[in-house]
């Protein structure tokens, strides 16, 4: 069971504010009777809704794993830039990126149209692993590495990785593998900045439990249900 509310803006009625202003306003009924109040509680699988004598239906839930390509934002269509929407259906354009990757960067990301599945996977406090991989222009080192796991200071805020590990190094490029479990803006790139070095490339390649694996850049795949629970059950 869930709020009427909830239930109206999940089906893409209207954000749930406004939803409870349609309701309030007498023009919603469940099973033929009229829902004036708020409170209301509906079984989506059960009850007859309907807005202004309209059946709502159920908005099926989609959860897409997309490896984003370097070049495109993570926003909804209608910007001048290359955006991910454009790398999908048409039809999905009630989906939404779960976090964000910039601009320049590349790797998996998910997109849903179910709103506590983004928060979970959002929220610091329940701080889901991301794992990168980051190639950077000059020699990072093992000391190095030891201060990103302690945290340095960064525009006046800490940022720090959960883990690091080398993948290889010498005195033009190096290559290191970074998990996080915050959300901060650039944060893998402010780590590298904090010891004078850039990142040329950042890929992400997993969150939670969920890896890039082979997925092409800019092709996209369904999570599978079995994926799906792993990542909530990963909370």
């Amino acid at each position: 069971m869930v709020r009427l509310q909830k239930f109206l803006a999940e089906a893409g009625i209207a954000s749930r504010r406004a939803s409870e202003d349609i309701i309030v306003a007498g023009r919603v009924t469940v099973n033929g009777e009229k829902a004036a109040q708020l409170g209301v509680k509906v079984d989506p699988a059960r009850d007859r809704v309907a807005v202004d004598g309209r059946v709502v239906k159920a908005r099926r839930k989609l959860y897409i794993a997309l490896h984003k390509p370097r070049g495109y934002v993570c926003t909804r269509a209608g910007q001048a830039r290359d955006t991910i929407s454009d790398l999908l259906p048409r039809e999905w354009t009630s989906l939404y990126s779960v976090g964000r990757l910039d601009c320049q960067s590349e790797g998996l990301i998910f997109l849903t149209n179910d709103g506590n599945f983004c928060l979970k996977l959002t929220h610091p406090r329940y701080g889901i692993g991301r794992i990168y991989v980051a190639t950077v222009e000059g020699r990072a080192t093992p000391e190095m590495l030891k201060k990103f796991t302690a945290g340095v200071l960064s525009d006046g805020e800490t940022v720090q990785a959960r883990r690091t590990r080398l993948l290889s190094a010498n005195n033009s490029t190096s290559v290191v593998e970074l998990e996080l479990a915050g959300g901060k803006n650039r944060e893998v790139r402010r780590l590298f900045e904090t010891q004078g070095l850039t990142v040329r490339r950042l890929q992400r390649v997993q969150i939670g439990p969920i890896k890039l694996g082979e997925l092409p850049a800019g092709r996209w795949r369904a999570l599978t249900e079995p994926e799906i629970k792993s990542l909530l059950g990963f909370l």
